[in-house]
């Protein structure tokens, strides 16, 4: 089952990247892959070591990871704990915390309460690594090709609550755009049914409007913020 769990997420990273877009201003979408392949997810999920080992933030690829424990993970409580164990050497702590079918999904925050960059806790071993997509590739403070600066957004929040909009419409239609929230280099927002009820997310690059939707999650269960 966990074999199956990293396979899926792997695969559907790979999917993302090629079929993310970019929306320029008045103009219509169209294919543009997002970034270099993802890297294997075994380094980022494995029950023991794995390529990094031990606990907080890579030095060398700017990514937030804990191996896993071997214990299974049921609750957002219990996913909150490994996210935090995982940010504490940075100085990050937990925000909002999403249950899917396929993971649990975490926000951390820096100690000033901004959104720092978003991971994934293994249900199966719980183990936790930066979310595949945007949190790895366009977060410019804490992703694999960060900067150290965050640099003004040349897309302001509105505006990508609006690309976001037109992917959906175009892609996913009845789905709608929830506000985003600001993380360093890009946005990510939820999508919901008209009724409100959460079934999927997307980010928005802050500096070329592109939408990468995060399509690994699978069903949504449950949501608690900080």
């Amino acid at each position: 089952m966990r074999r199956l769990w990293l396979s899926l997420t792997l695969v559907a990273a790979v999917g993302a990247l090629i079929a993310s877009v970019t929306l320029a201003v008045g103009q219509a979408s169209r294919p543009r892959p997002a970034g270099p392949g993802m890297m294997t997810a075994q380094g980022w999920y494995g029950t023991g070591t794995g390529m990094m080992g031990g606990t907080g933030m890579s030095a060398m690829m700017g990514t937030v990871w804990l191996a896993g424990d071997g214990h299974r993970v049921t609750s957002i409580a219990a996913a909150r704990d490994r996210a935090t164990t995982a940010g504490t050497s940075a100085g990050l702590h937990t925000g909002e915390a999403i249950w899917f079918d396929n993971g649990f999904y975490v926000e951390l925050k820096d100690a000033t309460g901004d959104s720092a960059t978003e991971v994934i806790v293994d249900p199966a071993t719980g183990a936790v690594g930066t979310e595949p997509g945007p949190a790895m590739m366009w977060n410019t403070r804490y992703g694999m090709h960060r900067t150290g600066t965050t640099g003004p957004a040349t897309v302001t929040s509105d505006r990508a609550q609006r690309y976001a909009a037109d992917w959906l419409g175009r892609n996913l239609p009845g789905r709608q755009a929830q506000p985003p929230d600001a993380y360093p280099g890009y946005y990510t927002l939820e999508t919901t049914t008209p009724g409100g009820t959460i079934n999927g997310m997307l980010s928005v690059n802050a500096a070329t409007g592109q939408v990468w939707y995060h399509s690994w999650h699978g069903r949504f269960i449950a949501r608690e913020d900080a």
